[in-house]
């Protein structure tokens, strides 16, 4: 079995972190061959230590002029199409992740995506630019995951796919009461380990979403049939409805290390120690409950801007990330991001087909705005 050779784009953070977890616990299998971090260039400097990888990016300006110096630095976006590399993991957060995995289709590379804002800005184009180039894009989410992982096998399409979401650690709060929802709280999320703002994003439940749109583009499915029901244990990740009636699921212990292992491995399932495995006798219910869409408005929003197409889904996602940095800043309640999205959203005038050009216009526009809304 040849070793297969990864650049993790985006090693610093949570996924990153993670699927060098899963190599660790594979040895023999990988070879790290390239890392790309943000600023945490303490970080980023342990694991070039640890993985020996021929290249490093950084954005710490003093990590980098080291890196130049050993020879070793190259650009985020040479890395993504590097002819060396075998599978590329896209584990950067928000719109960062968009041109790096852009260039990984037209380079032709095997993706294990974990970033939703990339298919949700330009899934058309990153879809058709894996399929001209031979490129295949292999979902690290556990809930797209799950639902990759039902249909394999499967020769007709789904007639409905439903996401699971935990509904955050807010489930149960009054409305009346999320104003004053702090940072902190938002962070403690009840089942899963994530970035800061994957873990905002699953407070408001815009998470659920932007996988709505996401899923959309994977799986060719229309967003008219996709929905999302809340099931708190996280041990449902998705399901699928087929035309006869029969609906299949993917259950497993909420550890992103499971789904990140099936994409690296993929068409294999390795046996893997460290994951955790379900108490069956332990297990007495799985409970399920429709989210509550006045409570949480951004899953409606994006379910809006999904509907509509065009630049709306990047206008989204650029307000959203702002806005949550915004509030994990402590300068606006958690509120007010739904309500900054919904008015950047009725303000915007889309561009009904867009090229690279107009989605990247489209969320600098929606950044310049939040700014204007919220100085």
């Amino acid at each position: 079995m040849a070793i297969l050779r990864l650049a993790v784009l985006g090693s610093t953070g949570s996924i990153g972190q993670q699927t060098l977890d899963v190599v660790r616990a594979l040895p023999g299998q990988f070879k790290v061959a390239a890392l790309a971090g943000g600023t945490n260039a303490d970080l980023l400097a342990r694991q070039t230590k640890e993985f020996d990888p021929e290249f490093v990016f950084s954005k710490d300006p003093e990590f980098a002029r080291r890196l130049v110096a050993d020879g070793r630095f190259l650009d985020i976006l040479k890395m993504a199409a590097h002819p060396g590399i075998d599978r590329v993991v896209i584990a950067t957060s928000g719109m960062a992740g968009l041109e790096p995995t852009l260039a990984a289709v037209k380079a032709g590379k095997t993706i294990c995506l974990a970033n939703k804002e990339a298919v949700v800005c330009a899934g058309k184009l990153i879809t058709a630019e894996a399929k001209k180039n031979g490129g295949r894009i292999l979902p690290v989410d556990s809930e797209h995951s799950a639902i990759w992982q039902c249909l394999r096998g499967e020769r007709q399409k789904p007639v409905r796919i439903i996401l699971t979401a935990s509904g955050g650690p807010f489930r149960a709060l009054s409305k009346t009461k999320l104003d004053n929802v702090t940072p902190e709280q938002a962070l403690a999320h009840p089942s899963w380990e994530m970035g800061p703002k994957v873990t905002v994003d699953s407070a408001t439940l815009m998470n659920k979403g932007l996988e709505i749109i996401e899923a959309r583009w994977l799986f060719g499915v229309s967003i008219k049939n996709i929905r999302v029901i809340v099931h708190p244990r996280s041990i449902v990740h998705s399901l699928v409805e087929f035309g006869d009636g029969s609906v299949k699921a993917q259950l497993s212990l909420p550890d992103m290390r499971l789904p990140i292992q099936y994409a690296l491995t993929y068409p294999r399932r390795q046996a893997n120690p460290e994951l955790p495995k379900i108490d069956w006798d332990g297990l007495s219910s799985l409970d399920f409950e429709p989210p509550d869409y006045d409570k949480f408005p951004c899953l409606k929003l994006a379910t809006w801007a999904g509907l509509k197409g065009g630049t709306y889904p990047a206008v989204l996602c650029a307000a959203d990330e702002e806005l949550v940095n915004l509030f994990l800043a402590k300068k606006l309640k958690f509120s007010d991001i739904a309500r900054n999205i919904e008015t950047i959203l009725r303000k915007h005038r889309a561009v009904t087909r867009p090229d690279l050009e107009d989605i990247m216009a489209a969320s600098a526009w929606a950044k310049n705005e939040v700014k204007k809304l919220t100085e």
